[in-house]
């Protein structure tokens, strides 16, 4: 099984990046047997229908990347109750069909959903307008048990770098479901 981490924040050490390497930390250690990586997408362009066909070299290896992969496991942040644009730009470019015969590179693809914010939502209305998006593009989304915290500043460093103490359970938690949910999507 191939397990892909999207962080939805394209700064370097942002604490959804850091979650998603917490949780690599973790497969390798709870679930040897999963291969898991983390997508460098911060190259694709802007979705322009201009460009789309062929599309940018940075959009076919993105897009590779997520057909290649079991299962998608996104860690957004929220921007004012919602997802950061770069993230929502990814989606679009991933929602567009590759060419004239061949489906776009979401479907029935399982997706977890994982976020952490500053602010009180954790993440939350960012991933409630995930599954919508998902669903439409007829990925498979896990409903439970999805990864929301707060305040995730509280839980860092001096320098920026994730504790993790309090949330660790939460994360295990999401990392056995999702093995399971792919495993069963998988047949």
């Amino acid at each position: 099984m191939k397990l892909l981490a999207i962080a939805g924040s394209l700064r370097e050490n942002s604490y959804n990046r850091q979650l998603a390497e917490a949780a690599g930390a973790l497969m390798r250690e709870k679930h040897p047997e999963v291969g898991y990586g983390i997508l460098r997408w911060e190259d694709v362009p802007f979705m322009n229908q201009d460009i789309e066909h062929p599309a940018p070299e940075a959009v076919m290896r993105v897009r590779e990347a997520v057909r290649e992969a079991d299962g998608l496991w996104l860690f957004s942040p929220e921007y004012n109750h919602a997802i950061p644009g770069p993230l929502k730009n990814l989606l679009d470019w991933l929602s567009r069909p590759v060419s004239a015969t061949e489906a776009q590179v979401l479907a029935e693809k399982p997706v977890a959903l994982a976020g952490a914010s500053i602010g009180m939502s954790g993440a939350s209305h960012a991933q409630d307008q995930l599954v919508g998006m998902l669903s439409f593009l007829d990925a498979h989304v896990m409903n439970k048990p999805r990864l929301c915290i707060p305040h995730i500043a509280t839980q860092a460093d001096e320098q920026g770098r994730l504790k993790l103490e309090s949330s660790a359970p939460y994360l295990e938690a999401q990392a056995d479901a999702f093995v399971r949910f792919v495993e069963r999507e998988q047949g």
